[in-house]
């Protein structure tokens, strides 16, 4: 390898030449050290000996002899691009070659040069123009890449975080969504909130297991089932035993299963009627604080289809407060230590800490606080739909 005195201001470029015939590869080399430019050179005879050095370390530029002992043509280029996607590629091309050059760009080379016609002036504005065009057209695909995603994301929003259906009723919902990665497309978490025609309101929070779009996509059906449902006067254990037979039916996986709690609140009775289906129980906050509701638990959906045991928990409700139904997201991430996870006792202590404010700016606070806990130790979507309800006394 070849490594020439550094200039102060002169980026140095990583250049793989992959040459066979050692007379241009010395050529090449000579017309290099005249360009001015800092470079590191590493040479290759054959395609077999550069995917050796290609899968040892990064280059910013190949130059690649369009005829080697292992491989010719433009499909050398293919090949090239396939080991080093992110890496520059100039062609060396022989006199008598010049649609070769041409086809050699087509397959993906950012430029190409003639042996025999390469002074070092051009050499050296074709490596800097190589390099620049690939960290560009790299950025330019990375930004394609997030805008495809976030237009995915905003699709399975869509059917995971539909707009409440409220008619009458004086309840506050709030709802939050977010996936595990930064930029990652959202999970198999789904949420609704639907006011039925008796006045009642109707919510759900759920987890499909696993993550991608086959998680995401078995969420919207069972959301879109539940919404459905609810509105077709299915209520409890049969509405569960339902969603499970859609679950699956739909499910690419027969180890896909989906947890939830089904929630009915009955404001004028001052009750909530609670079905778990292996769910997290809700969290009650009340002017005295906030704790998790004593509830009794069911299986999770598609575990033991069979069984069909939800049993339900009557909760009776103060005049004013919040029920918080959450996905484990919220949870299972860690504590701020090195080895202990958030649980439900921790997120109940953190709630207590935070400051008194209105029902979005709470959750996205304790969104925001478990997150700068578990510091990104931990990976999961999480959903959230939190309920306030204020009621007033009755007229004698």
């Amino acid at each position: 390898m070849t490594e020439t005195t550094p200039q102060p201001t002169e980026p140095t470029y990583r250049i793989l030449l992959v040459e066979d015939d050692e007379a241009d590869a010395l050529l090449v080399e000579e017309l290099l050290h005249d360009t001015g430019l800092r470079f590191e050179l590493t040479t290759a005879a054959t395609l077999a000996a550069a995917r050796v050095e290609l899968a040892g370390r990064p280059f910013d530029c190949i130059l690649l002899d369009l005829h080697l002992p292992d491989l010719s043509g433009a499909v050398g280029v293919t090949t090239v691009r396939t080991l080093a996607p992110h890496t520059a590629v100039v062609v060396l091309t022989g006199l008598s070659e010049r649609q070769a050059g041409a086809d050699a760009m087509a397959a993906g080379a950012q430029d190409y040069l003639v042996k025999g016609k390469v002074e070092a002036d051009l050499l050296r504005r074709t490596v800097r123009y190589a390099v620049y065009r690939s960290k560009t057209e790299r950025a330019s695909a990375e930004a394609q890449a997030v805008r495809l995603r976030a237009e995915e994301n905003a699709r399975l929003e869509r059917g995971l975080l539909p707009q409440p259906i409220l008619d009458t009723s004086t309840v506050t919902v709030t709802t939050r969504y977010l996936p595990g990665r930064e930029q990652a497309l959202l999970g198999g978490d789904f949420l609704d909130v639907v006011e039925g025609d008796d006045g009642e309101l109707h919510a759900v929070v759920g987890d499909v297991s696993g993550h991608g779009p086959d998680a995401a996509a078995l969420g919207v059906f069972l959301r879109i089932a539940w919404r459905s449902l609810i509105l077709g006067g299915h209520r409890g254990p049969d509405l569960l035993h339902l969603l499970e037979r859609i679950l699956i039916a739909e499910r690419g996986e027969e180890s896909m299963f989906a947890t939830c709690s089904l929630l009915t609140l009955d404001q004028e009775v001052g009750t909530a009627t609670l079905h778990l289906a292996g769910h997290d129980a809700p969290l009650l906050t009340t002017a005295e604080g906030t704790r998790e509701t004593p509830s009794a638990h069911g299986l999770a959906l598609g575990i033991a289809p069979h069984l069909r045991c939800w049993p339900a928990t009557v909760i009776p409700l103060p005049r004013t407060g919040a029920l918080t139904l959450y996905t484990d997201g919220l949870t299972e991430g860690h504590n701020g230590t090195a080895d202990e996870r958030l649980g439900v006792e921790g997120l109940v202590a953190l709630i207590e800490k935070l400051p008194p404010s209105d029902p979005g700016a709470h959750v996205d606070l304790l969104i925001k606080e478990t997150r700068a806990l578990n510091a990104g130790r931990h990976t999961d979507d999480l959903a959230v739909l939190r309920l306030d309800w204020s009621r007033r006394e009755r007229e004698a």
